[in-house]
Formats: C-alpha cells, sequence, structure tokens
C-alpha cells in the first residue's frame, strides 16, 4: 500500500490558498480516479482506490499544517508497511516547479516538521513550488489566495501525473 498525504488547512477559509497545494493535488487525484473522501476520522479525511494493482489510500489531514504529524502517525501505525508520499507547498521553489525526493529533511516547512517529529525521516516528498512574495510576511503569503492560477493548476496537474508514475 502507498498512503498519499496531502497537507494543507482545514476549512473554507484556507481553500484556494498556497498552504494547501497538497488538498489541491490530492482533490485533482480523487477526482481523476472517481473516489470522493471520507468524513474525518482519526485525524484525516481519506480516499481509496487501487492503481496499477497497488491499494492507494489518499489522506487529507485534518489537524492544521503545523500539527500534520498527528494524522500520519496513525495512519503510519494502521499500516505498518505502507509507503509514505507526502504532497507540500514549497516557498523554496519557483511557482508551479515540482520536485520529487525519496527521502530529505522539512527544511524550513512546519507541516513537514511536524511529520519528522512523529515519524522521522524515511517518506517520500512532492514538493510543489509556490515561490514568495518578499514583500509579504511569509505567514500571510502561505495563507493567501492562489494569485497565478494558471502556474499553479498545471503544477497540480503535473503533480497528479507524478503521483501516478510514483505508484
Amino acid at each position: 500500500m502507498i498512503i498519499i498525504v496531502g497537507l494543507g488547512n482545514k476549512g473554507n477559509e484556507y481553500n484556494n490558498t498556497y498552504h494547501n497545494i497538497g488538498f489541491m493535488v490530492l482533490d485533482k487525484l480523487a477526482e481523476k480516479m472517481g473516489v470522493f473522501f471520507s468524513k474525518e476520522k482519526n485525524k484525516a479525511c481519506t480516499s481509496e482506490f487501487v492503481y496499477n494493482s497497488n491499494k492507494v489510500l489518499l489522506a487529507k489531514p485534518m489537524t492544521y499544517m503545523n500539527n500534520s504529524g498527528e494524522a500520519v502517525v496513525l495512519l503510519k501505525k494502521k499500516y505498518k508497511d505502507a509507503r509514505i508520499l507526502v504532497v507540500v507547498d514549497d516557498i523554496d521553489l519557483p511557482v508551479g516547479k515540482i520536485r520529487y525526493r525519496q527521502n530529505g529533511s522539512a527544511g524550513t516547512h512546519n507541516g513537514l516538521r511536524s511529520i519528522v517529529s512523529y515519524i522521522g525521516q524515511d517518506f517520500e516528498r512532492l514538493r510543489v513550488g509556490i515561490g514568495r512574495d518578499k514583500s509579504m510576511d511569509l505567514a500571510d503569503y502561505v495563507l493567501s489566495k492562489v494569485k497565478d492560477k494558471d502556474l499553479i493548476y498545471s503544477a497540480i496537474e503535473e503533480a497528479v501525473e507524478t503521483i501516478l508514475e510514483k505508484i
């Protein structure tokens, strides 16, 4: 099994914000696979499907970004041998660029830091570049509505295709 975790924040006020790129990627993947997310259970909304004979669990932590590890550790305990791939926004990548790594550090991302604090660094990452508007406070920027929609939506499509390749 592979667990794809998309990081974001619950609540309508966070829809279409840069920090919710992980949720947006999972929503697009679920749409492509024709599946829907369950109600919150074990601190996450989930969806399942089979792709290329692999069972896939999509998970959107409902713990808010900075506590994402609380949900991921519960998933890891339930599915002990599962691969975990985390989809996350990245201010250090140009808008629209994506980067896949099999492992690595959390860098400056609080959601990744939370996951690392609970399960260590042994999980895959798919980072979607959101750039950074240096004229804004970092927290204000990542929680602002997506402005460069064409680049972001193209990156979301590319992220979905990358995930399917990795499955």
